[in-house]
């Protein structure tokens, strides 16, 4: 059944995220006060630790202060809840301005003397504690939302290509919090079950009120210019009713966009790359720190499929692929070999297998693939070249499924997004089972990592794919 998320449902999650920051900046002042004045770490300079009812009384002070600062911040307003990465990035300025007002406070009052290794530490345990307290949060409102509870009901307004795919995104993306409805517009249009037509743009004011929706998404290429500004005049100031706008560029809106106003215009600019500032500095920090000790203790393991590659069979080492990167470049990946040399020539012989390898770009039953090779597939190991790919920059850790360029025809009005990141070893596709999984789908999971990309997304696909790999699930 399902369960509207009003305002009580908001007020609950708020006050669960208060109790939640109070605790984790209380317990990084706690665990701050031991780290500096209980533990005699080597980075602390000693020094007689001052009266513990100090501290303690500071903190009361302190703490409110720095919930202060959250709510200043917008921590608790629900425009910045549950949206992505952004919400950490808030956590780590609030905190920061927390810590900040405490260094103007010691600099005001002369008489007020705090140990700079106890307050660096709490802001960094606060940061920590605060984010890891809000993302369990965040998954127990996903879950929730799953299961029908937390959810808002959503129209998307306009059936052209553009808002049916609007209405495939909403409804496959089950923790957005929004439960669609259906589409509002001309019922002779084209529509499909999974997206009904829930009536005309005549019927929409009746839509909303039977319904109960929030959320009014406007597929602005469907509609014309005074519809658009008919529907902005009922809806766009409304109470209890979210209106939402499609930039009509639905098919590159995942590399994001930015307005900027030239000459007292504003201006849509499109991000030629799809992570930019410090998102692409969080995931190239991801890549190099866990690339880097990975090739050192792998490289017994690289040492020795090299060497039983070579001996297997007559051919080179490894294989250099072309395939497509960012912004449409492309560069060679490497793999171990896993096929024999003449493997063209063995297709040719089995006229039904090429077609299943022109369709799919996979085959289940290879009979180019060695019998080292098969083993190196089952477990992926065929793939850790490609450690040297991410070191140079040309592949990520995380990333959608690399394609040479002829799959480039099959992605369709998709293929534009592809180039906007660089295509990752590990991924959604590998996750959901690899070459089992439908051409179509592993399209639509490259999409979706694209358009819901977060630095908790890469590290929950890393942490998919070793248990992922073991059962070698549509491995060949």
């Amino acid at each position: 059944m399902r369960r509207i998320a009003g305002p009580g449902q908001w007020t609950l999650y708020r006050l669960a995220l208060v109790l939640n920051d109070a605790l984790a900046v209380g317990l990084a002042f706690r665990l701050a006060h031991i780290a500096r004045f209980q533990s005699a770490l080597p980075i602390f300079e000693p020094e007689a630790p001052p009266a513990p009812q100090f501290y303690s009384s500071l903190v009361f002070v302190i703490l409110p202060a720095w919930l202060v600062a959250y709510a200043l911040f917008g921590l608790y307003h629900k425009r910045n809840l549950l949206g992505g990465i952004e919400e950490y990035a808030l956590v780590f300025k609030a905190t920061t301005a927390g810590l900040l007002l405490v260094i103007i406070a010691e600099f005001l009052l002369p008489e007020l003397v705090i140990a700079r290794g106890w307050l660096l530490a709490a802001w960094g345990m606060a940061f920590l504690l605060s984010s890891a307290g809000r993302f369990g949060l965040r998954r127990v409102v996903y879950a929730l939302r799953k299961r029908g509870h937390f959810v808002v009901p959503a129209l998307v307004v306009g059936n052209n290509a553009e808002g049916r795919l609007l209405a495939e995104q909403l409804r496959l993306w089950r923790t957005s919090g929004l439960e669609l409805v259906g589409i509002v517009g001309d019922e002779s249009q084209e529509a499909s079950e999974e997206e009904p037509i829930a009536g005309s743009l005549a019927e929409l004011d009746e839509l909303v009120t039977k319904h109960g929706v929030g959320e009014l998404v406007l597929a602005t290429s469907a509609l014309p210019r005074e519809e658009l500004l008919s529907i902005f005049k009922r809806y766009g100031v409304a109470n209890g009713v979210n209106l939402r706008l499609s930039s009509g560029l639905f098919e590159v809106i995942t590399t994001g966009l930015d307005v900027r106003e030239i000459g007292y215009v504003p201006l849509v600019t499109v991000n030629k790359v799809r992570l930019t500032g410090a998102d692409r500095v969080l995931k190239l920090l991801l890549d190099y720190t866990i690339t880097i000790p990975a090739l050192l203790l792998l490289s017994p393991i690289l040492l020795l499929a090299a060497v039983a590659t070579k001996l297997d069979s007559a051919g080179p080492i490894i294989h250099r692929r072309r395939v497509m990167g960012l912004n449409g470049g492309q560069f060679d990946a490497y793999k171990f070999r896993t096929m024999v040399t003449n493997g063209s020539q063995l297709l040719e012989t089995r006229p039904e297998l090429m077609a299943k390898l022109a369709e799919n770009h996979k085959l289940k039953e290879d009979p180019r693939v060695t019998d080292l090779g098969r083993l190196l597939r089952r477990f992926s190991l065929d793939e850790l070249p490609q450690l040297f790919n991410v070191l140079k920059g040309e592949m990520s850790l995380v990333g959608p499924r690399m394609i040479s360029p002829e799959e480039m025809p099959k992605y369709n009005q998709w293929g534009i997004n592809l180039l906007t990141v660089r295509p990752g070893i590990t991924g959604l596709w590998q996750v959901s089972g690899r070459s089992d999984v439908s051409y179509d789908e592993r399209v639509r999971l490259d999409m979706h990592y694209i358009r819901n990309w977060s630095i908790w997304l890469d590290l929950h696909v890393l942490l998919q794919t070793i248990p992922a790999v073991l059962r070698a699930r549509g491995a060949y």
